[in-house]
């Protein structure tokens, strides 16, 4: 019963808390330095210099409308109300701070635009992670998402910003502004994706060798990683063949090539990148992390009693 009610409260601190840290980095970082930002809130910086009305904060919330709809239609009522408490929260501290704080513009703009894009990329990071969004191009981001499930979330933000980044340094005919935009643009959909998937990165191997179980059993004693044997055939020869999957943790790449060249040098690999590898060695799932907690409570509790 406590978890029916205290997990809302704890996802909703969180949308508060990413909320307010991208209007502040909007307003300390990108605003008094004049760096273009991408999605809608670029969107909504254009239409207010164009027109000078109405806030930026009220044209995020008039462009998003429509977005929203879609969300609800396509992803959920549980994103859809998130996301529109985040926009809320989001754009009225957006305009709060843009009217109460003066903020001075840097010396150096591209520190403003390097920090600017890893507070805003933490908080739209945090955002998804709650399954929430402040709408505008993340929304539109998980809708493409759902047709091309291959690219990251971080990857659709970037292209669908570069855009607006390139449309704005067309209207404000501010060039320098576009560049330190992508700029923070790559910084920030970097965090992004480092907040979703882990700050450390891990890759997946695929080797071919006719060599695969002494291999295999090189790769489990000195480099400490699970190897899965696959079954293959080559299209060609129809000759079978031994495909050994293996994740292993970046900083290994070198270890495992010297490996494979040292027991077999015509072995085929394939290495790919792994946003995300749970299990044993890496990290554990999410109901194993509540098992783990549940039974350290348990022996907590039992030490308690025999005390």
């Amino acid at each position: 019963m406590r978890k029916t009610w205290k997990e809302p409260i704890r996802s909703y601190a969180v949308i508060t808390v990413a909320c307010v840290l991208f209007a502040l980095s909007f307003s300390i970082f990108y605003r008094p330095n004049d760096i273009a930002f991408g999605g809608v809130t670029g969107i909504a910086q254009m239409v207010n210099r164009l027109l000078g009305f109405p806030t930026v904060g009220v044209i995020i919330i008039l462009i998003n409308i429509p977005l929203f709809l879609l969300g609800w239609k396509f992803l959920g009522k549980k994103m859809f109300f998130g996301s529109l408490y985040a926009m809320f929260i989001g754009s009225v501290c957006l305009d709060l701070f843009s009217e109460w704080m003066v903020v001075p513009s840097l010396e150096e703009p591209l520190v403003a635009c390097v920090f600017g894009g890893v507070f805003t990329g933490a908080a739209m990071g945090l955002l998804c992670r709650e399954g929430a969004s402040m709408g505008g191009t993340e929304i539109v981001a998980r809708l493409l998402r759902i047709i091309d499930p291959s690219r990251s979330i971080g990857q659709i933000l970037m292209v669908i910003d570069l855009i607006v980044i390139c449309l704005v340094a067309l209207v404000f005919k501010q060039l320098n502004s576009a560049l330190l935009g992508i700029i923070a643009l790559f910084v920030s959909t970097s965090v992004l994706d480092k907040v979703l998937f882990g700050a450390n990165p891990s890759k997946v191997a695929y080797i071919i060798s006719n060599q695969a179980e002494p291999m295999a059993a090189a790769i489990i004693s000195e480099l400490g990683r699970g190897v899965t044997m696959l079954n293959g055939a080559g299209a060609w020869t129809k000759e079978e063949k031994t495909v050994l999957l293996c994740a292993f943790k970046k900083r290994q790449i070198v270890d495992l090539k010297r490996k494979i060249q040292e027991i077999d040098p015509n072995a085929f690999l394939i290495v790919c990148e792994a946003y995300e590898v749970l299990g044993y060695g890496f990290g554990p799932h999410e109901e194993i992390k509540t098992k783990q907690k549940a039974v350290k409570k348990d022996e907590q509790g039992k030490i308690a009693t025999k005390s």
